[in-house]
């Protein structure tokens, strides 16, 4: 279901949608209120729903969907002003699965080839995961060398699980014997939810070491994200700045449309920002963060890897544990998406893989000097 009280847009995603292999548009509607009206009768999976519209707008139609249908995946769609990033990320905090920024115009939207790809993945991904019996609603079936998670029987240098019946077995690496300095993380779709409810409980880590975070998302939503992400934690979250020092005591976001690296000045670590061409499709990618941290900080780094569709920072984690650092991945049952985090299991890079609410306790004690 689309609604958008836009005619053009609504024109123009419902015939994306239309032309998509596997999907199937069951309604085009301008108003939130004809949304509720008509959920029951046409039954989607997913809803597409404007944030701006006449009569009753998204962030008030969102709640009345989701209490005819719980389990409705709701993809906020908006434009790219501040008021509406507020907008957006409050929707997520509602239910919503997951937003979209649109073009800033009507014709800008009609040549965005990557608008239309975001869209149509996301619908996709996030579509799938609810249906039971499709294939990504399933467990990730994963080929047995190169299997991971958290273990109790060591071999080889790597520990593993038993599989059991519910529970298929993976490899994990060791935790690097040296206490972490730096906390890296990479999120995605279902990214802000999961940052909250984790930066909240990190207060004995970011007291003592500096935390940069990319999280893939536009300019202007990256800014009210690092806001939430200071009033959630004890320490502030920013923006990151180009060529500022990377110090202990500060929760550093990359700028959305700007990679966020780091690199050694006269002996010191700053953030490096720039626009080269977007890696993995995004900007700001995870790799180029975690690949430059590897450089500056080598076996230093701990490496988070939390929900998210796709295998941006997979690259990136392979260099970090190459110089010695270690990596956590979110577990594929409190993900949104398990691209991301599923990615780096499966490339035998995670030392551990956990549920949201076990991570922070997990990176505190790392932090602090217990053994792994």
């Amino acid at each position: 279901m689309v609604v958008d009280d836009a005619v053009v847009v609504r024109t123009l995603v419902s015939r994306w949608i239309s032309e998509a292999p596997g999907l199937e548009l069951v309604s085009a509607l301008r108003t939130g209120r004809e949304a509720v009206d008509q959920l029951d009768r046409v039954n989607p999976d997913v809803v597409v729903l404007d944030v701006d519209m006449p009569e009753l707008d998204g962030i008030s139609t969102l709640p009345l969907l989701l209490a005819k249908k719980r389990d409705l995946v709701v993809i906020m769609a908006s434009a790219l002003t501040r008021s509406n990033a507020e907008i957006s990320l409050k929707a997520l905090s509602l239910g919503a699965a997951d937003y979209i920024p649109k073009p800033d115009a009507e014709g800008g939207m009609m040549t965005s080839a990557d608008f239309q790809r975001e869209l149509i993945e996301k619908i996709q991904a996030l579509g799938l995961r609810r249906r039971p019996g499709s294939p990504t609603h399933a467990r990730r079936t994963i080929a047995p060398a190169t299997r991971r998670l958290a273990g109790a029987v060591q071999r080889t240098g790597r520990w593993r699980l038993p599989a059991s019946a519910d529970q298929p077995d993976y490899e994990l690496r060791p935790f690097s014997a040296v206490t972490p300095r730096v906390l890296l993380i990479g999120a995605s779709t279902g990214g802000p939810q999961a940052l909250s409810k984790l930066i909240s409980r990190l207060d004995a880590v970011t007291a003592c070491a500096p935390v940069l975070i990319t999280q893939h998302m536009p300019a202007t939503f990256t800014a009210i994200l690092a806001e939430h992400l200071s009033r959630a934690g004890a320490k502030p979250a920013r923006e990151a700045i180009d060529g500022e020092p990377v110090l202990a005591g500060t929760i550093y976001v990359a700028p959305g449309g700007k990679h966020m690296r780091v690199a050694r000045r006269d002996g010191t670590a700053v953030v490096v920002l720039d626009e080269s061409p977007p890696v993995n499709f995004c900007r700001p990618s995870v790799d180029p963060l975690f690949s430059s941290a590897a450089e500056v900080w080598g076996n230093w780094n701990l490496g988070l890897m939390l929900t998210g569709m796709g295998v941006d920072g997979t690259k990136g984690a392979a260099d970090l544990v190459a110089a010695g650092g270690s990596m956590i991945a979110q577990d594929e049952a409190t993900s949104v998406i398990w691209g991301m985090p599923g990615s780096v299991v499966e490339a035998g890079l995670a030392s551990a893989v956990l549920p949201l609410d076990q991570i922070a306790p997990k990176i505190v004690r790392l932090f602090l000097g217990a053994k792994p």
